[in-house]
């Protein structure tokens, strides 16, 4: 069978093409310059002329707090278009499976954790990524939809917490948290500082998964859904364990060989105090997160060890 990737060369598009459930397809994961997802008609032709069996969107302009704030109309305006193109292209030619990689920023700043599915839309969002969040709750509910009026349709969304891995970007000013803080204690270490600086006071928590879990969970929904087996169109996908963004530090620390102490910076924006997702819809099916902080960190300096040596 055949599978169209949106989003081949982010982190989560190269774990999915890397996953040894990958050989098992064709996996079509066309570039930005051979398929512009802003452009409608592009993505229509594209789905047309190749005919893909299923459709993974994992396609996104992404980044942490900081590029979220200072790009929030390209994070509202790509998104929206890219998701609302694929699905919408992928119903319309009558592709009968989609899985949509969705974001756990989706959810109200104020809701209750652990996080469940159902509490989508039933609040404020975090200002600092709201732009991004209404994006993929666009998205989502678009899936949804077609579910609803076309019942052979499998639209699945899969709502993954924070992500980190091989293939992540390590550029403070675009990278999600894991990675910027390796590259920052990595660097730390490397001038013998004594000090590494926190933003806020490091007692926010979050839960991150490493991205070759979530690549085997995409794999594994597709393998449910063409078996025909009951999944709900909208599942939360993460470890259901969190842990502080102190601890964070601590544990990359630990890794790099970073023997210095921190400080906090109690200016600075730190988003949501706990952002924790409910993954019991999916730990239902089956499946499970398998690899440990401790190891995905050493996986994933040691990916950037061999892709920045000279850093």
């Amino acid at each position: 069978m055949r599978i169209l990737l949106t989003g081949g060369s982010g982190m989560v598009g190269q774990n999915l093409q890397e996953h040894p459930s990958a050989a098992e397809y064709e996996v079509l994961a066309p570039s930005s310059r051979t398929l512009d997802l802003n452009n409608q008609q592009a993505v229509v032709d594209y789905i047309e002329a190749k005919r893909p069996d299923i459709v993974i969107h994992a396609a996104g302009q992404v980044g942490g707090i900081q590029a979220n704030m200072a790009d929030p109309v390209g994070f509202l305006v790509n998104n929206s278009l890219m998701g609302l193109h694929v699905i919408n292209a992928a119903y319309q030619a009558g592709i009968k499976y989609c899985v949509n990689l969705a974001s756990s920023c989706m959810y109200p700043r104020s809701a209750p954790n652990p996080l469940t599915e159902d509490q989508i839309l039933a609040g404020e969002l975090e200002p600092t990524n709201e732009g991004y969040a209404l994006a993929k709750i666009t998205a989502t509910r678009l899936c949804q939809y077609i579910g609803r009026v076309n019942e052979e349709l499998r639209y699945i969304t899969l709502i993954p917490c924070n992500l980190y891995g091989r293939h992540d970007k390590f550029d403070p000013a675009h990278s999600h948290m894991i990675p910027a803080v390796i590259r920052k204690i990595h660097e730390a270490a490397k001038a013998e500082a004594s000090t590494v600086e926190i933003w806020g006071d490091g007692e926010a928590r979050r839960e991150f998964m490493y991205v070759e879990d979530l690549a085997d969970c995409v794999f594994e929904v597709i393998r449910m859904i063409r078996g025909g087996q009951e999944v709900p169109d909208l599942m939360n996908a993460g470890l259901g364990k969190d842990y502080s963004i102190n601890e964070y530090y601590r544990a990359i620390a630990e890794v790099v060989g970073f023997k210095g102490s921190f400080s906090h910076d109690l200016t600075k924006p730190v988003g949501m105090r706990q952002k924790l997702i409910d993954s019991r819809r999916l730990n239902a099916l089956g499946w499970h997160a398998s690899t440990s902080l401790k190891d995905g960190i050493e996986k994933t300096y040691q990916f950037f060890l061999e892709e920045y040596p000279n850093d």
